[in-house]
């Protein structure tokens, strides 16, 4: 029975040591912890290493004051070197009165490649994975690159991706690294749903987010794309259009996401609780700082009683507040707004308080991953620097800059405290992006017939800001260049400096029978008085010539005179010129208006100041549907160069939204054009520098279709422009219910009015008295042609309208309008066009 027991026992005890030897010769044996088998950093041997160095191996034993390594420290070191990832494999053995170090180094990666990628270039997927070439091999690295590659993948939408990682073992320790990629297809978003939604309409809030429904244009964009990143912004963004629109207490619950496989794609449902809308009941000022009346900043409030709840106004008056009380000497003073609901009358109250903040400066301010914009270029968004006193509104004012710069992918400003409690640093994290395009643009028009465009341009030229740009273009009837740069910065100041230089080539065409070549250098100064209130100073100087086929300038006086040429020409009884009838001559061709013909044989030199006052409340530049914008523009010609006049003109469009996605557009616009002095012997000014209106005042007329007319039948009838015009519309944009949103397609229905008048340019040649030489007679029908090609023309001031249809789409392809507009009033002499197209686009 104890034979068998002691058999037994030495069984079980082989057993376990079976078990046992394995785990610990993979990890490390245990050791002898006692004081005195413990071990010096001397006594330390390496084996197996080949590129690590034997002191490197070391420095991970950490011995205590006496130069003792404990247990303690010894398993410290093996877990230490585990996880450098240099080694597959590392044991510690006691061999005597030595430790034993015995590693496996990880093998050297020969190289790196993918197969499969095809949507995905093999240099993003590097600068994107932490395994390089002539690094070390680790499998958890790899294992991290496997998941950002699918990650990558997933941001493009392909949610099927798959990658798998080949090791691929070469001759010295060294390995091929390839990631095999199955891309799968594109998993794009198949319905976008809003639940909850009653003030506003699921087609209004689609316009508000970037996840867009997937359609058959889809390819030609991104927004269709599922982006979890994007579905969760989109909630901050329709959070914010209801607090800019009184729903104070607006609640986007959830953003649901769900996979349809039958559909291949994601469903998108924005879960909303709106609560009610308010409107501001009260506007006060409490100012707990005594020299500070708080109702002297009433001035920068931009909420006002009475009207609708809105949470940028209040935003933006906190921020110009905060502003004003630092310019007066208050670095300190907070505004702090508060809101308080009356839930019946459906009212805000608010207060804007106005106290001493805590005695907080800024202590450094670190600028983190621009690895090519310059860090001045991001310093100078602020507005406030080191030393001075930290100002909450003006960092987020800071933070907003550096977004709209759009050189950065990502911007974020945190603070961490300082030395002290009254120091903070504030860390700027950027992450620069590509900002360089170039672009080929094509387009066409009913004015300017087919154009194409080859462009250059840098928004952050050398990292330093700088903007530049080159472009050509050449089409049907207008070719030139261009080439523009601007300094948004002069002298360290927030104003921007523009050159450009320019020539332009405007071809005879349907709408003008003369070629104009224009040669101008203009430089322009940008101030930004206000978000939303901008400034711009310009001086413009310019050559033009005019051009002419021969046909149009061979008669420069009456039938029988000096230059008569009786070729066979005349009109019949309907109208037509009749070539068997020799007696208008020269002029059977017909003849350039007399203004044009005056302009010919030299160049005209225009030298002037200007300015453009701007004022810009739209919710969208590309696509508005609320707010207001008002261009006011004056050019004096006169500062040298041979032309003076003073040209104003001013125009406002209003926005506004109606019901059931309809938008209302106020559009007004007029001009006066003065002549200031007399230029080249005239009295009066160049008929080129009138104004040319058309379907650009009153859609349903040509362009230079309307005004002031050369009348005389022999001539070619050009439009003359005119010194006055103004003109008025009224439009109603509505969406096309029954189509995706997504497809961009809007119509619009409108009237314009309007009327160009005053034509004030040369009546005569000078150099012939061609309107006045002897037996010139005017012309009075086409049966009575007249015997000279003097001016005679007609100014009747005609208040012209029409009414039409309009297709607008955002395209893919650029933003295209189709118009069909008919004329309902109009001058006896103007020309007609009821279709309208123009449109173009960049790829």
């Amino acid at each position: 029975m104890n034979v068998g027991m002691r058999v037994l026992r030495g069984t079980l005890l082989a057993a376990l040591m079976a078990v046992a030897v394995p785990v610990a010769a993979f990890v490390t044996v245990p050791l002898v912890s006692s004081p005195a088998a413990a071990q010096t950093l001397s006594s330390i041997s390496v084996e197996g290493n080949r590129r690590v160095e034997l002191e490197t191996i070391r420095s991970y034993f950490k011995p205590d004051a006496n130069g003792r390594l404990d247990q303690a420290s010894i398993d410290d070191a093996l877990k230490a070197l585990i996880g450098t990832g240099l080694f597959q494999d590392v044991r510690i053995n006691r061999v005597g009165g030595r430790l034993v170090v015995s590693v496996v180094e990880n093998p050297v990666i020969n190289r790196v490649a993918f197969e499969g990628n095809k949507k995905v270039k093999d240099e993003q997927l590097t600068a994107e994975i932490q395994s390089k070439p002539r690094g070390t091999f680790s499998r958890p690295m790899v294992q991290s690159d496997v998941q950002r590659i699918v990650e990558i993948y997933r941001h493009s939408g392909r949610y099927d991706v798959s990658v798998t990682p080949e090791i691929i073992e070469q001759p010295n320790n060294r390995v091929d690294l390839v990631f095999s990629i199955s891309e799968g297809g594109k998993t794009g978003v198949k319905s976008v749903e809003f639940i909850g939604n009653h003030a506003f309409s699921s087609y209004r809030l689609k316009d508000v987010i970037k996840t867009h429904e997937s359609n058959f244009l889809s390819f030609l964009g991104g927004g269709d794309v599922y982006d979890p990143d994007r579905v969760e912004a989109d909630r901050d963004l329709l959070r914010r259009y209801y607090l800019k629109h009184g729903y104070a207490d607006v609640q986007i619950v959830a953003a649901l996401t769900e996979y349809d496989p039958a559909r291949h794609g994601f469903l998108v449902t924005f879960k909303i609780d709106e609560g009610q809308q308010y409107r501001v009941g009260s506007v006060t000022f409490e100012s707990s700082i005594p020299a500070l009346d708080g109702k002297s900043l009433s001035g920068f409030s931009h909420v006002h009683v009475g009207s609708l709840y809105n949470a940028e106004a209040l935003e933006k008056s906190v921020e110009e507040m905060q502003v004003e009380t630092s310019r007066r000497g208050y670095a300190f003073a907070v505004v702090r707004p508060r809101g308080d609901r009356n839930f019946d009358a459906h009212t805000v109250s608010i207060v804007f308080a106005i106290d001493e903040g805590p005695r907080t400066y800024i202590e450094r301010i670190n600028i983190r991953g621009n690895t090519r914009t310059r860090d001045y270029v991001i310093r100078r968004e602020f507005d406030i620097s080191e030393g001075d006193a930290y100002n909450r509104s003006l960092v987020d004012r800071a933070e907003r800059r550096l977004k709209n710069l759009d050189f950065f992918k990502t911007v974020k400003i945190t603070t961490e405290p300082g030395s002290s409690s009254d120091r903070v640093i504030l860390d700027v994290d950027v992450e620069d992006k590509s900002t360089g395009d170039f672009s080929v643009s094509g387009g066409y028009s009913t004015t300017q017939g087919a154009l194409a465009e080859v462009s250059v341009s840098e928004r952050n030229l050398l990292g330093r800001g700088l903007y530049a740009k080159a472009s050509v273009q050449y089409g049907q009837y207008a070719r030139g260049y261009s080439l523009s740069f601007v300094e948004p910065y002069l002298l360290d100041y927030r104003v921007a400096l523009g050159l450009d230089f320019y020539q332009r080539e405007q071809l005879a065409n349907q709408y003008i029978s003369y070629n104009i070549k224009t040669l101008g250098f203009s430089p322009r100064l940008g101030f930004g008085l206000r978000e939303d209130l901008t400034l711009q100073l310009r001086y413009s100087i310019f050559r033009q010539e005019i051009g002419l086929p021969t046909s149009l300038r061979n008669c420069n006086n009456n039938i029988g005179g000096p230059n008569y040429n009786p070729s066979p020409a005349f009109l019949n009884s309907i109208g037509q010129f009749n070539p068997n009838n020799p007696t208008l001559g020269c002029y059977s061709d017909g003849e350039a208006s007399l203004p044009i013909r005056q302009e010919l044989g030299g160049q005209t030199l225009t030298s002037m100041l200007g300015y453009t006052l701007t004022y810009n409340t739209l919710d969208n530049n590309k696509n508005p549907t609320d707010g207001l914008l008002i261009d006011f523009r004056q050019d004096f010609a006169g500062v040298g160069g041979d032309v003076k006049y003073l040209k104003t003109a001013i125009d406002a469009k209003y926005y506004q939204p109606l019901v059931s996605d309809i938008v209302g557009l106020v559009h007004l616009q007029g001009g006066i054009l003065n002549n200031v002095g007399a230029y080249a012997g005239q009295n009066g000014i160049r008929m080129l520098d009138n104004f040319q209106m058309g379907p650009n005042l009153v859609r349903g007329f040509a362009p230079n279709g309307i005004g002031p007319r050369d009348i005389n039948f022999l001539s070619t009838m050009d439009a003359l422009g005119g010194t006055q015009y103004w003109g008025a519309s009224v439009e109603l944009q509505m969406p096309f219910w029954f189509l995706p949103k997504e497809v961009g397609l809007k119509g619009a229905v409108y009237a314009d009015a309007g009327s160009l008048w005053g034509y004030k340019g040369p009546t005569s040649n000078l150099a012939t008295n061609e309107f006045n030489a002897p037996g010139c007679m005017p012309s009075t029908s086409r049966s009575n042609p007249g015997t000279c090609a003097g001016l005679q023309f007609d100014d009747t001031n005609v208040v012209r309208t029409s009414v039409g249809v309009g297709l607008i789409w955002q395209s893919p392809f650029g933003p295209l309008r189709f118009d069909y507009a008919v004329p309902i009033t109009k001058g006896k002499y103007d020309r007609v066009q009821e279709f309208r197209f123009g449109g173009g686009t960049t790829f």
